[in-house]
């Protein structure tokens, strides 16, 4: 397809392709807006309020980006041929998630995901379009790199201990900077410090770097001129420095398997400059790694550092980098273009260097795994890459991700769950108590949210698209391949890790995602669609209105739900400083019209309200606070917040009853909740005891066997916690605590049960009796043994000991009758 011009005055392109000028406008606002994004905490997806505000403004530019663009390309729009019809396939993605908020487990989070769905689709679009122009394609390109090793530079200076000068330079348009510094642009965790940059999570930072080293590497071994390989070549040594830093096996497991793909799409001469590159880089950064990362840790666990010692070790390896690709460019990759000639000619040249590349990793893991080669890799990376093996923790944790994933797929196997369902309904579907608020794995992530009807509609787009765009590469000449060759190296890269991590939950990325696959379509082998070859005036008009109308919409909701924030963000604050009810109350009262279902404006409002029922008694306020709780439960089911908050409602007003029955009937949703169940148990006990005391035996018995219920359940439950793999963790605690053993046993005991009593005081019971609960435990673990015809001298000697009366205590429960 042609180029057309848009405008009376355009520019010419080296090409000799018409640039036109009123293009320049939405060219501006793309590079502006891939230059921002990244620096919102990774555009993270929602499920953190605090970076939602960010998303919103993300889909509002997109918005704005897409009226521009049906602006210029009105005339364009005439689905025509298999390229223009995936710009409609692409809205089939969104729509599957409005699907998905019949059956939400979230309104609130499935109605974010609408929103990053739209802006995916909207930036698909723009990129299929756009892209077609191939200096518009040059300079996107050209944007998108300079941005990824602007993150790469960003990310070493918060390693060798300057991220106070790195955030000062970035903190004036973004609110991830806290206190001067980018929040967890160095992750600490168990392992030590981790590098994550502007992703604040190491491994979808792995998952970027080791894109855009491959797109490194492509862009020294395409380009003719000397500066822009000595760039590309320079950043060599800082990226794979950095995926070393992240920590991340997932990154170290999925680079050869993502480089041996991008082989096979290469000649042997390029073959071979791609593998001498990797080596080059490889011995390169080994070179300097250890001190760098020791430079690093000192500093980050608080010793003094010495950034300029750093940053020297990375720039001489780097510029020695440099220096040897433009000797490589200019005398060896000439030389094996010649020599390889007759190679290439032949069938299925390309598959001899990809299959023994394969042998190749398979060798270097085998001795990286297996021997002291290891030693060469700084202590905490050798340790790391040492610990892979299939009974490796994280391994294990993943697979269990995916086994209770599928639990919920079978609950919701058609439209899915909702965007951001697995964050509120992992709970009720866990194997064991782990925190994970994401699948860690793009696929069973999105099953879950849209069902098998949305992951077909999903699947298919990126077959067609992998599809065209493989079958026009290889009918390509050499130039169109090269021109959009680093959208398929991104996407690819991106994706396959995405297979066991959650780097698609980044909206940035996700961004990368659409805009590459977008790129892939710009370039795909085309043809006619014939039956659809809907050219009038009339069918271009409506299509384009329908767009439009749909990105009113998007922009009208952007705009609202960044007003509700807005609005959220001055009642925190006149919390803190005003004691005006009525003040404080406007803004959370404007933030629930904007968005009725917005979780920190229930939960800040009702504290609110709450407060001031506590102080005046007013009914008034108590009924306004338990519509606002229950109004928001029917959106959102999951939220355990919510239910927190109406039981402490209900106890304040003196309506234990129903602050019991929220804790029973929900119980099922919090599988692993030590907590949950501990106030369940606790009280079961108190409104059996009450209701014994009213002489009540049917409704005591009820409470009680819903008590014991609970407390089976944990007990069943702690001992499937006992067969989890060796090497996988438990994650939260959960185990049967005092409290647990001690209500239990007593509603037991009150059951004239005194041997199962017996059982589970002695479960419970704690060495020391001179804690509070340890000794009423004992007390009654003794009373149930005397009632059952048994005693436990040492433990009652102990207790004795501390205290004589506990001998009349004891008495008088055996004396107890119920």
């Amino acid at each position: 397809m042609s180029n057309p011009v848009y405008g009376k005055k355009a520019a010419t392109s080296r090409n000799g392709e018409n640039l036109p000028a009123t293009l320049w406008v939405l060219m501006v606002g793309l590079i502006l807006f891939l230059v921002w994004a990244p620096f919102q905490a990774g555009l993270f997806n929602g499920l953190v309020m605090n970076f939602e505000k960010s998303i919103y403004w993300a889909v509002l530019t997109g918005s704005l980006l897409l009226i521009a663009w049906a602006a210029l390309f009105f005339k364009r729009i005439k689905l025509e041929d298999q390229r223009d019809w995936t710009a409609v396939w692409v809205l089939l993605i969104p729509i599957t998630y409005l699907l998905g908020l019949i059956s939400a487990a979230s309104q609130y989070y499935a109605m974010n995901a609408v929103l990053i769905q739209c802006l995916y689709a909207m930036l698909f679009i723009i990129g299929l379009y756009l892209l077609q122009n191939k200096q518009s394609n040059s300079i996107i390109e050209t944007t998108t790199i300079t941005v990824a090793y602007i993150i790469v530079m960003f990310g070493l200076l918060n390693w060798l201990g300057q991220g106070r000068t790195a955030s000062a330079i970035v903190g004036w348009f973004t609110k991830t900077v806290i206190n001067g510094q980018y929040n967890q642009a160095i992750w600490v965790d168990a392992n030590g410090p981790r590098l994550a940059s502007v992703f604040q999570y190491p491994n979808t930072y792995a998952a970027f770097l080791m894109a855009f080293f491959f797109v490194a590497i492509f862009a020294i071994t395409r380009s003719q001129k000397w500066y822009s390989q000595v760039i590309h070549a320079f950043m060599l040594v800082p990226m794979v420095l950095s995926l070393l830093l992240t920590l991340s096996r997932g990154g170290l497991v999925f680079l050869p398997v993502v480089f041996v793909i991008l082989l096979l799409f290469l000649k042997p001469a390029k073959q071979i400059l791609w593998i001498l590159y990797c080596i080059i880089a490889a011995a390169a950064t080994l070179a300097v790694a250890k001190p760098v990362t020791d430079l690093g840790q000192q500093f980050h666990l608080g010793q003094i550092g010495d950034p300029a010692k750093g940053w020297g070790y990375v720039l001489v390896a780097s510029v020695v980098v440099a220096g040897l690709a433009w000797v490589i460019q200019r005398y060896l990759a000439p030389w094996l273009e010649q020599r390889t000639e007759r190679w290439s000619a032949k069938k299925l040249a390309n598959l001899w260097l990809p299959i023994v590349s394969v042998a190749a990793v398979v060798v270097l893991a085998v001795l990286l795994l297996g021997t002291s080669l290891k030693n060469v890799l700084p202590g905490n990376i050798g340790q790391r890459l040492e610990n892979i093996n299939l009974q490796q923790h994280s391994l294990l944790e993943r697979l269990t991700f995916y086994k209770d994933a599928v639990k919920v797929i079978k609950d919701y196997p058609v439209i899915g769950a909702g965007g951001g369902a697995w964050a509120s309904i992992f709970e009720k579907y866990q194997n064991n108590p782990y925190a994970s608020r994401q699948a860690h794995s793009f696929v069973m992530q999105y099953l879950v949210e849209v069902g098998v009807l949305g992951f077909i509609v999903l699947l298919a787009f990126l077959a067609f698209i992998f599809y065209k765009y493989i079958r026009g590469y290889i009918h390509s000449d050499e130039t169109k391949r090269n021109d959009y060759f680093i959208y398929f190296i991104v996407v690819i890269s991106i994706l396959v890790h995405s297979l066991m991590d959650f780097n698609m939950s980044y909206v940035f990325i996700g961004m990368l995602v659409f805009l590459g696959l977008g790129g892939m379509a710009a370039a795909m082998d085309n043809h006619p669609v014939k039956r659809f070859a809907w050219k009038s005036t009339g069918f271009r008009t409506l299509y384009s209105a329908v767009l439009v109308v749909g990105v009113l919409v998007l922009i009208f909701t952007s705009i609202r739900y960044i007003q509700a924030n807005n609005a959220i963000e001055k009642g925190r604050t006149l919390m803190a400083t005003s004691s005006d009810f009525q003040e404080i109350k406007a803004p959370f009262a404007d933030a629930l019209k904007k968005r009725s279902n917005h979780p920190d404006a229930i939960l800040n409002y009702n504290v609110l309200l709450r407060a001031v029922y506590e102080q005046t008694k007013e009914e008034a306020f108590f009924n306004e606070d338990l519509k606002l709780l229950t109004d928001a439960l029917k959106k959102d089911a999951f939220n355990k917040n919510i239910y927190n908050q109406l039981i402490l409602l209900y106890q304040l007003k003196g309506e234990t009853d129903k602050a019991y029955n929220v804790l029973k009937d929900n119980a099922d949703r919090y599988t692993y909740d030590q907590d949950w169940y501990e106030r369940l148990i606790v009280q079961s006990f108190e409104m059996g005891y009450q209701a014994l005391g009213n002489q009540d035996v049917a409704q005591k018995e009820q409470y009680f066997t819903s008590g014991l219920q609970a407390f089976d359940h944990v007990v069943r439950g702690v001992e499937h916690l006992k067969n989890l793999p060796k090497g996988q963790f438990q994650g939260n605690p959960f185990a049967v605590t005092p409290t647990m053993a001690l209500n239990a046993g007593k509603m037991q005991f009150m059951m004239n049960r005194s041997a199962e009593a017996v059982a589970i005081f002695k479960q419970g019971l704690g060495p020391d009796l001179n804690d509070h609960t340890n000794r009423e435990i004992a007390r009654w673990y003794l009373a149930a043994l005397q009632k059952s015809g048994s005693t436990d001298q040492a433990v009652y000697d102990q207790l004795i000991q501390i205290d004589p009366s506990e001998k009349d205590s004891i008495a008088q429960l055996v004396e107890l009758t119920f």
